[in-house]
């Protein structure tokens, strides 16, 4: 058992805590699910496992787990806890419920692996006495207080690899491809893309103009140099990449083709930074929970392990890096 130091509003002593993934998984949760069980153990705790999210917390998918319950999974992609979204928990009662579940199984607190709404689902929690800590885990790096969250370096891998794979068959070709990656309505995966990828434009909710005439014009300008191929990487949240493809085709003449990567991005052995970071900011949010602490999100800022507040974590504000943005227009010249 674990004593507990001043957390956020008061003193607690922490026997059990319990963990769960919620929202969209990210190739990583594993490794962070391992970390927080086998530090918690390593700390005195018993550890419980919520399946499916919040909405498992409800429906008291509830499981003991131990040291071997983790044993090789940090190289498994997806969430062995599985993960759902919970329109119910969104509300009151439904919070209220979750709080009541939580004393009825003894979880005196939960380390949640999930985003922002995930977060505000462990805020409420917080706010009715369950120590709650978050972990972000989601493949969007969107989330504004970290610069790492976890899934991101592995779905940003997956779709530079297969960017390639179409670059090699739009040059074979000579055609124009528009290749359009996950993010929601986050550019994040498709700027870091653009510049890997070497593509001739990038086109993401944060910059976007919405004048597809210019792009038209720059390829049908690059054409006339010699230019064989043209590759642009669309975010998620622009989409229409079909529609983008038919119009294309349609004003340069050059075959335009579209490609929606989708959810290959968020499957796979997570990297070896998506492992390593996972693990640390699990077993840091276990320590956090250990000593009475909560309320609190793990978090990567300059360099650094940290944790803040989940109210200021949900307030501050992210944006795409104008730098990188603008100098990947430069390379793409």
């Amino acid at each position: 058992m674990a004593k507990a130091v001043k957390g956020n509003d008061s003193v607690k002593e922490i026997k059990t805590i319990g963990v769960l993934s919620s929202g969209g998984d990210a190739p990583g949760m594993n490794a962070a699910i391992r970390a927080v069980v086998r530090t918690a153990i390593a700390n005195g705790l018993k550890v419980k496992g919520i399946r499916r999210g919040y909405t498992g917390l409800l429906e008291e998918d509830i499981i003991d787990m131990d040291a071997t319950s983790v044993a090789d999974t940090i190289q498994r992609g997806g969430t062995i806890l599985y993960t759902a979204r919970c329109p119910e928990f969104m509300t009151k009662e439904g919070q209220d419920k979750g709080a009541y579940m939580c004393r009825k199984h003894g979880i005196d607190g939960i380390v949640v692996i999930g985003g922002d709404g995930s977060f505000q689902g462990a805020r409420k929690l917080a706010e009715r006495g369950i120590n709650t800590i978050g972990v972000p885990g989601t493949i969007d790096l969107d989330i504004a207080c970290t610069e790492y969250t976890i899934g991101f370096d592995t779905a940003v891998n997956t779709a530079m690899e297969a960017i390639d794979k179409v670059r090699d068959t739009s040059t074979s070709h000579e055609r124009c491809s528009i290749i359009e990656v996950m993010g929601r309505n986050a550019g994040y995966i498709a700027l870091w893309c653009g510049i890997a990828n070497g593509a001739e434009h990038v086109l993401i909710t944060e910059r976007y103009d919405h004048d597809e005439q210019r792009i038209i014009n720059s390829i049908i300008e690059r054409r006339k140099v010699g230019k064989k191929h043209h590759i642009i990487v669309n975010a998620e949240g622009i989409g229409d990449s079909e529609g983008m493809a038919k119009r294309i085709q349609a004003a340069t003449g050059i075959e335009t083709r579209a490609t929606i990567i989708g959810h290959i991005q968020r499957g796979g052995s997570p990297t070896c930074k998506d492992r390593v970071y996972a693990s640390v900011m699990g077993s840091m949010a276990a320590d956090l929970l250990s000593q009475g602490m909560s309320n609190r999100v793990v978090a990567y800022r300059h360099g650094e392990f940290t944790h803040f507040d989940i109210e200021e974590a949900l307030n501050m504000h992210k944006d795409i890096d104008e730098y990188m943005f603008s100098m990947q227009k430069k390379l793409s010249r």
